[in-house]
């Protein structure tokens, strides 16, 4: 088991994935239960997630996602989506705007490291056509997919990538 610190380091985007080991549903398990525990505005959680496990949807989320072949490889898909009416019930536009946008990318963030600490690969992916998604998993009115993370059991470890010093990124006042 990594710390905290090893997972966020080893967190890679993995674009290819064993075809023939299926992430078990108590890891799948795990790693939802940590995306829900995320922080979110008022606890509303104004967000869902959809796991698709389904070869034949994960093929149309492929297909919405601009052709990356990797959405299709990875045994497990998890589209997450804002619910902006839930935030806007409690916090009113900036709700809509803002918040359920922080709450489903938080969730994903969190799924993220979970996958990593669970001894698999993730990739983020947010290049994809929304209505082609929405319309493949006939999603309620009123969602709108923000992130799609593929998961699965790397078929490769990518290289680490360059990230800029911190005094590039980091202002101290």
């Amino acid at each position: 088991m990594w710390n905290f610190f090893q997972t966020v380091r080893h967190r890679h985007s993995v674009r290819r994935y064993q075809t023939d080991m299926p992430v078990e549903p108590e890891k799948l398990h795990a790693i939802l239960e940590t995306a829900v525990a995320a922080p979110s505005a008022g606890d509303l959680q104004s967000y869902r997630i959809v796991s698709v496990s389904d070869p034949q949807l994960r093929e149309r989320l492929m297909h919405a996602a601009n052709g990356q072949d990797f959405v299709a490889q990875a045994p497990v898909t998890l589209v997450f989506c804002t619910d902006a009416e839930r935030a806007g019930q409690q916090y009113g536009q900036r709700g809509r705007d803002l918040f359920a946008l922080q709450d489903a990318t938080i969730a994903a963030a969190y799924a993220q490291l979970a996958a990593v600490a669970a001894g698999l690969g993730s990739t983020w992916v947010g290049f994809f056509d929304e209505a082609a998604v929405l319309q493949a998993l006939e999603l309620q009115p009123g969602l709108r997919p923000v992130a799609l993370l593929c998961i699965g059991y790397p078929a490769e470890l990518p290289e680490e990538s360059h990230r800029r010093p911190l005094d590039e990124v980091v202002s101290r006042r």
